[in-house]
């Protein structure tokens, strides 16, 4: 145990760092992002932990990037859209109320076999809505292989909890990426 932390954090920045094809896919990501019309937004979703990260990711790229972002994380839509359409389907009608064409929409977990996320991506490729998942543990998940036409973002671990933050840190990084600078004012 007398290890255990410097070995964990070792590991995750190892993880995260030395993995190119996801420093490149976050290049991608942030042109999109900068690209994209004043009139679109960024969507966020995630069921558990990944629905507080994409809380947290959606309100800092509104307010300290000034990029327009949401997310459904409102008790009350959720359990409305769940009751009347099932808890598989809420997410898919929540975009049909709330996107656009031209949107960019974040979909995180760590499986990738979240069947609310994977309804979510079959609606965003009928209405050409880019997509972009972050998941984890299992190679070539349902979403990824869903997201044929998105970006994937997959972090090469099975630790649940490292997924989790490395997902928390690309979308925080993204947000200082877009602004152009990792100090700034709080207001």
């Amino acid at each position: 145990m007398k290890n255990f932390l410097k070995d964990y954090y070792k590991d995750i920045h190892n993880i995260a760092f030395f993995d190119s094809i996801n420093l490149q896919k976050l290049e991608i990501v942030k042109k999109k992002i900068t690209n994209m019309p004043k009139k679109n937004k960024l969507i966020f979703c995630g069921n558990g932990g990944s629905s507080a990260t994409c809380s947290h990711a959606s309100v800092d790229f509104t307010k300290n990037a000034k990029i327009k972002s949401i997310n459904f994380n409102e008790t009350d839509l959720v359990t409305c859209l769940a009751n009347d359409y099932g808890y598989e389907k809420w997410i898919y009608k929540a975009l049909e109320l709330y996107s656009s064409k031209g949107d960019i929409l974040f979909l995180l977990s760590v499986s990738g076999k979240s069947k609310n996320l994977i309804k979510a991506i079959e609606y965003c490729n009928k209405k050409k809505i880019q997509v972009v998942t972050l998941t984890g543990t299992l190679k070539n998940n349902p979403m990824m292989k869903k997201n044929k036409k998105g970006i994937n973002l997959f972090v090469e671990s099975k630790s649940y909890n490292k997924v989790e933050i490395i997902h928390h840190m690309y979308l925080l990084s993204l947000i200082d990426y877009c602004i152009g600078k990792t100090i700034y004012p709080p207001n």
